[in-house]
């Protein structure tokens, strides 16, 4: 456990100042060494305390704290105070302090900062504001938090120094013309943020000149409804370009909840007034509020580490590249194809007896956009379980089961009123400058479940056409475009859609399969139920390793194998030209990859591609039948 002289998780500013105090021209570099030097000794991450974990209320400020999170939005830049001198009035002396990884600048009653010093160095800063990961199962969280040593203590003593400057520097305006916010705390000082072409777009249409309706409640812009935690201010200072909005990360740094910063904002805000002149404040009333939020609803991370997250399955180590990691790999592989037959077992239980279905939903779950050609996403597959039934509840639980397979996953109801109603695609207000989030704003690998069985007879508004069409652009282009207004912009995604219907899907699919239950219990609830609770913790825990696992595993076609099946798709033409298209042959090369990794191989291999070609061929032909039955099913 940390603890000692050098005690860098309670006090990690001391750290930083004994190195920043060897007068070193690389000590910023310095510093971050020695923090991931610590967190890579045995279960010391563990000893950190984490905000997912533990209240806020239960972590000491300036203490080190970690968090696991998702970049919502990013704000402007912003300047700060690198380091300085604050002068003493009385002896004439001079300290040398540093600024980073603080908010507020040390600066005692009988001190000022010697903003003309030689040893003044202002710098940069980015701030992204960060939510706990959309959708992220109960189990993940459970598994995370046991394996956290440190649980905080209530701290309800701390009181910051009232003689404390705010830490954004105070700047002359012609100096920095690009924006200028000044904030006080018993004295002065002010906040520079740059623009930044990577950024959103700062200016508003004519349509927003005016000030929105200012509310006092603080929305923490959660993309899914119901959802909980902390909302958090993260503020990077190295390698920030390498992160994108939707980045799932994992943050290591000082925690500051200082008060001051919410009585600077309340005050520059009372009776609708800046504390400056307006015309010298670039900052709208309801961007202070939204970009300045009360620490003790939204604390502020200063980042010493950061790790941007290929998962968040906390059964499996964070990256698969070293060769510890990929050992484990290793050892893991030949017991792939029992674990598969095991939860294909259970699978088909869960789908009421149907093989086939469970077959083509595990395929479903360990998909994964692995690479794009031109605009095309390789990789994906959504599945359409058409033939669900409609009101017996079966889809709620179906998606509840799902919850404790997957890390995070959501379901949608495609209820006429959530269609004409929810926010589907983020779009940007200029007004408070910032990206108000979307349903669709979700993490990569997230696992969507659209349950069309809950569709009734209606009109979709406007609102209600354009979510279709998010939908549809989603499912097929695996992109969502984020409305800026003037223009819409392009975002990547890689989300896992599993459309439940009775009849086909009115949205585009990868792969329909009908679903041909062989029985039907009397309560699906407790049927589901006692499905979870028959399977060993010890099972459930590879099934769970099983899934993430596979998502990230390589794959290769041998150029043997490669001619084998350019033959094959030349034979089937001849044989029937009507019987297979470039699109059914990129389908299938879609299934044989899913098939192989599914057994734990990274190349395909004559017999996987043979087993793919039979899977579709029974996939087909019990869709022709149920169109034969049914000649209104389209």
């Amino acid at each position: 456990m940390p603890g000692g002289g050098d005690d860098w998780v309670n006090h990690p500013l001391g750290a930083v100042h004994r190195i920043f105090a060897q007068n070193s021209a690389d000590w910023e570099k310095k510093v971050v060494e020695f923090f991931w030097e610590k967190l890579k000794e045995t279960t010391a991450a563990n000893w950190v305390p984490s905000l997912n974990d533990v209240p806020l209320h239960y972590l000491k400020p300036n203490s080190l704290v970690k968090f696991r999170c998702m970049v919502q939005d990013m704000f402007d830049p912003e300047f700060y105070m690198g380091s300085y001198e604050t002068l003493e009035l009385n002896a004439k002396s001079k300290i040398l302090r540093f600024g980073k990884y603080k908010d507020v600048a040390e600066c005692g009653p009988q001190q000022e900062i010697a903003l003309d010093s030689p040893k003044y160095v202002h710098r940069e800063r980015q701030t992204f504001y960060c939510i706990p990961v959309p959708g992220e199962s109960e189990w993940v969280k459970e598994v995370y938090a046991s394996a956290c040593q440190a649980r905080g203590n209530p701290s309800t003593s701390y009181t910051p120094s009232r003689h404390k400057r705010s830490y954004e520097e105070d700047e002359d305006m012609e100096m920095h013309p690009p924006k200028l916010k000044e904030q006080c705390a018993d004295g002065c000082s002010t906040s520079l943020g740059c623009g930044d072409a990577k950024r959103l777009e700062k200016e508003p249409p004519a349509g927003q000149q005016n000030l929105s309706n200012c509310t006092t409640s603080i929305d923490l812009n959660f993309p899914l409804p119901g959802e909980k935690g902390p909302a958090c201010l993260v503020k990077i200072y190295e390698d920030w370009d390498s992160f994108k909005v939707n980045d799932m990360l994992e943050v290591y740094g000082v925690l500051s909840v200082d008060p001051a910063l919410g009585v600077m904002n309340e005050e520059s805000s009372k009776g609708g007034l800046s504390i400056l002149d307006p015309t010298e404040c670039m900052d709208t009333m309801e961007e202070q509020r939204v970009h300045s939020p009360p620490p003790s609803l939204v604390p502020r991370l200063h980042a010493i580490v950061t790790r941007k997250l290929q998962h968040v399955n906390p059964l499996l180590p964070l990256t698969l590249n070293d060769k510890e990691n990929q050992d484990l790999i290793t050892n893991i592989l030949p017991e792939l194809s029992t674990v598969r037959a095991e939860l294909l077992g259970f699978l088909t239980h869960v789908l009421l007896g149907d093989s086939l279905a469970a077959e083509y939903l595990l395929l479903h779950f360990i998909s994964t956009v692995y690479s794009r050609r031109d605009i095309l996403p390789l990789g994906k597959f959504t599945v359409n379980l058409s033939g669900c039934p409609r009101n017996n509840g079966y889809t709620k639980q179906l998606h509840k089961t799902i919850q404790q397979l997957v890390p995070s996953s959501y379901c949608l109801p495609m209820t006429l009123h959530n269609m004409n109603t929810l926010r589907f695609i983020p779009h940007k207000d200029y007004t408070a400058n910032r990206l108000v989030t979307g349903v669709l704003q979700l993490a990569s690998n997230t696992s969507l479940m659209l349950d069309e069985t809950l569709l009734d007879q209606g009109q979709l508004d406007s609102t209600g056409v354009r979510n279709v069409t998010a939908l549809g652009n989603l499912i097929t282009w695996q992109k969502v475009d984020y409305d800026f207004n003037y223009h819409r912009m392009e975002f990547p995604c890689n989300i896992n859609v599993l459309i439940t219907s009775e009849g086909r899907s009115l949205l585009p699919s990868d792969c329909q399969v009908h679903l041909q239950a062989q029985m039907v219990p009397a309560n699906v609830e407790q049927y589901m139920t006692n499905l979870l609770m028959a399977v060993l913790p010890s099972m459930l825990r590879k099934f769970r390793m099983y899934l993430s696992l596979l998502r990230l595993m390589d794959y290769s076609i041998s150029d043997e194998v490669t001619k084998a099946v350019e033959e094959d798709f030349v034979e089937m033409r001849k044989s029937d030209p009507q019987s297979i298209t470039a699109e059914d042959l990129h389908q299938l090369l879609v299934v044989a990859r899913l098939i192989s990794l599914s057994a734990g191989h990274r190349t395909l291999s004559r017999e996987r591609w043979q087993q793919a070609k039979q899977l579709e061929v029974l996939r087909r032909s019990r869709i022709q039948h149920k169109t034969h039955v049914n000649g209104n099913e389209p």
